[in-house]
């Protein structure tokens, strides 16, 4: 079964019974035109995350988010709590990496061909790192005490593998969400014959996706 949800509607998005056993979720996560919807994370909640136990997943603990072309690839990383980012730079300029956010403070210097040392991660919401050189560069981590967080790529698509049968919050975040708008929330019931989630949701211009973060996170 599958529903659609509208930006900020509390909906129960689908609802499927079945035994207790792991399933996937498809997603497909499009825009208010319809189109697809890269780099939108989807987090699949239940009680224990809820209460910030971090769960044994399938999220790899350390990542690699790469500077080319003064653009930070990927845009946006997703990582476990207490999980490591390093940062690489093989750009020919120098960079100056940097976090204000609450979730993760720092700032390091990466001379063309140098990669930082792991950074931990140790707080869960969304770091936005920013470059002190060249403000045009933004990237965003995300961090998480979710086992089934997942992100979706260019097709606006992804899988959350894995997900015992249950009953879960599914939440949708994305780096063009219009400011002071709620994410959207609903629950999801799950069962042996799997689930699949397909959302619109409304998202600011691409042009904004690369311009600096002005302190939002």
């Amino acid at each position: 079964m599958r529903a659609k949800l509208s930006f900020g509607a509390a909906t129960i998005l689908f609802v499927v019974c079945g035994a207790a056993h792991a399933a996937n979720v498809p997603v497909r996560i499009t825009d208010q035109n319809g189109d697809p919807a890269a780099n939108a994370v989807i987090v699949l909640s239940n009680d224990m995350t809820a209460a910030g136990r971090l769960l044994p997943g399938q999220l790899p603990t350390s990542k690699l988010v790469d500077q080319r072309n003064e653009t930070f690839i990927p845009h946006v990383t997703v990582i476990p709590r207490n999980g490591e980012v390093s940062f690489a730079n093989t750009d020919a300029p120098l960079h100056q990496v940097y976090s204000f956010s609450p979730v993760k403070q720092f700032e390091l210097s990466l001379a063309p061909g140098e990669t930082s040392t792991g950074i931990v991660f140790d707080r869960v919401g969304v770091a936005a790192i920013g470059c002190n050189i060249h403000d045009h560069m933004i990237a965003y981590i995300f961090v998480t005490d979710s086992p089934w967080t997942v992100i979706t790529d260019e097709n606006g698509q992804a899988n959350v593998s894995d997900v015992p049968a249950g009953t879960y919050n599914a939440e949708i975040w994305h780096p063009r969400i219009p400011p002071a708008t709620e994410t959207p929330n609903s629950r999801l019931i799950i069962g042996d014959a799997g689930a699949r989630l397909e959302i619109s949701i409304d998202l600011l211009p691409d042009r904004n996706e690369h311009r600096a973060h002005g302190g939002r996170y």
